[in-house]
C-alpha cells in the first residue's frame, strides 16, 4: 500500500526536474536568438548600377570598404556605412582640426533624467566626442537650475536651454522635433556647421569623431542591423503619417542618434514636427513615436552617411564579433522610476 504514495512522488518529482530546463530555455531565448542573429550575414557593398559612392567628409579619401569583408560597408544609393577599420582616424582629425569645424550636440534632460544621466553624458561626451575640435552642447531642460557644472576644454561650451515641463514621455520625445529646429533657426545656424541629436540616457566610451560627420547622418539600430526586416518594428497603421506599409524599407535606424549640416537637420526636424502634428490632429500616435517619423523620413530621404552599431551599442546584447569597439553606450534604463510624472 505505501507504494503508490512513493510512485506519485516520484512522478512529481520527475515533472518538476523536466520543466526546470524549459523554464532555463524560456527565461534565456532573448539571448539565444541574439546570439543567432549574429551569425545572419550582411549584404556586402554592392551599388545600384551606375550608382558613385557618395563621399561628403573631407576625410573620406581615406575609406577602405574592402576592408571589413565581415559587413556592409556602402548603401545601394552609394553612402558610407562607418565601420572601425575602415578610416584613418588621424587623416579625418587633421582635416577637420585644420577647418576649425564647429559641432552642436543637442541632448534633452528633462525631470529625473537631467540628475540620473546628464552628468556622465557630457563628461564622458569631453572625453571622447569631436575631441579637438570647437562644440557647443545645447542642454534642453524643464530644471536649468541643476544642471550640473562640467569642465570643458577650451573652444567647447555649454549652452541650457529652458524646456516646457511635459507629463508624458511620450510627448517629450516627439516634440523635441520641434525644440531642436527653433534652436538651429536661432542659435545653432550662426555657430555651428553640423548638428547631432542623442538621447542623454547614454555614456560615450570610445571615439566619437569627424569620420561621423556628414549632410545627412543616420545610425543602425543595434538591435535590429543583423535582424530579418519582416522583424523591424516599423509603424504599419495606416492612418499614421510615418506608416510604411508600402515602403519596404533600407534599415531601421534608431533615434538615439542623428544628425548633419545645420541645414539638413533642420529639414530632418521639422519635417517630422510636421508629420507628427498631423497625427496628433488626426487622433494618431506611431508605434515608436519620433523615432518611426524618422524611419519614414529616411526612407524618403536617403541619408548620405550611415553609422554602424558601435556609435550607439547595448552591451546587454552581449559578444558580436563584428563589433570591434564601442564608442557609445546605452545606460541601463529605469524607465518604472524616470517616467513618473516629475
Amino acid at each position: 500500500m505505501m507504494r503508490l504514495p512513493l510512485i506519485r512522488h516520484f512522478y512529481r518529482k520527475s515533472a518538476v526536474a523536466g520543466f526546470i530546463p524549459l523554464l532555463v530555455c524560456i527565461y534565456h531565448i532573448p539571448y539565444s536568438i541574439r546570439f543567432i542573429e549574429g551569425f545572419i550575414p550582411m549584404p556586402k557593398c554592392q551599388l545600384a548600377p551606375g550608382a558613385p559612392l557618395k563621399l561628403d567628409n573631407a576625410g573620406d579619401k581615406t575609406l577602405h570598404f574592402e576592408s571589413r569583408p565581415d559587413v556592409q560597408t556602402c548603401t545601394e544609393w552609394g553612402a558610407p556605412i562607418i565601420w572601425e577599420g575602415m578610416f584613418d582616424p588621424r587623416a579625418y582629425d587633421e582635416v577637420h582640426k585644420g577647418n576649425q569645424t564647429s559641432v552642436a550636440l543637442t541632448v534633452f534632460a528633462v525631470g529625473r533624467y537631467l540628475d540620473v544621466y546628464l552628468k556622465d553624458f557630457l563628461t564622458s561626451a569631453e572625453a571622447h566626442f569631436m575631441v579637438g575640435l570647437p562644440v557647443t552642447y545645447y542642454v534642453f531642460t524643464d530644471v536649468p537650475e541643476r544642471v550640473p557644472a562640467v569642465t570643458l576644454a577650451p573652444g567647447r561650451e555649454l549652452k541650457v536651454i529652458s524646456e516646457e515641463h511635459r507629463f508624458r514621455w511620450q510627448d517629450i520625445s516627439m516634440m523635441r522635433m520641434k525644440t531642436i529646429r527653433n534652436a538651429i533657426d536661432s542659435h545653432i545656424r550662426h555657430r555651428n556647421q553640423y548638428v547631432f541629436c542623442m538621447d542623454v540616457d547614454q555614456v560615450f566610451v570610445g571615439r566619437f569623431g569627424p569620420e561621423a560627420l556628414g549632410d545627412s547622418v543616420a545610425l543602425l539600430h543595434s538591435h535590429f542591423y543583423r535582424r530579418f526586416k519582416i522583424l523591424w518594428t516599423y509603424d504599419h497603421n495606416p492612418k499614421s503619417r510615418a506608416n510604411m506599409l508600402e515602403a519596404p524599407g533600407d534599415f531601421y535606424y534608431h533615434a538615439a542618434v542623428f544628425g548633419g549640416s545645420w541645414q539638413r537637420v533642420r529639414e530632418i526636424t521639422d519635417s517630422c514636427y510636421r508629420t507628427i502634428m498631423e497625427d496628433k490632429e488626426n487622433g494618431v500616435e506611431a508605434l515608436w513615436h519620433d523615432e518611426s517619423h524618422l524611419n519614414k523620413y529616411l526612407w524618403e530621404h536617403k541619408p548620405s552617411r550611415v553609422l554602424s552599431p558601435e556609435y550607439c551599442w547595448d552591451p546587454s546584447i552581449g559578444y558580436r564579433r563584428d563589433i570591434h569597439v564601442a564608442r557609445l553606450i546605452w545606460q541601463e534604463k529605469q524607465y518604472d522610476k524616470l517616467r513618473e510624472n516629475s
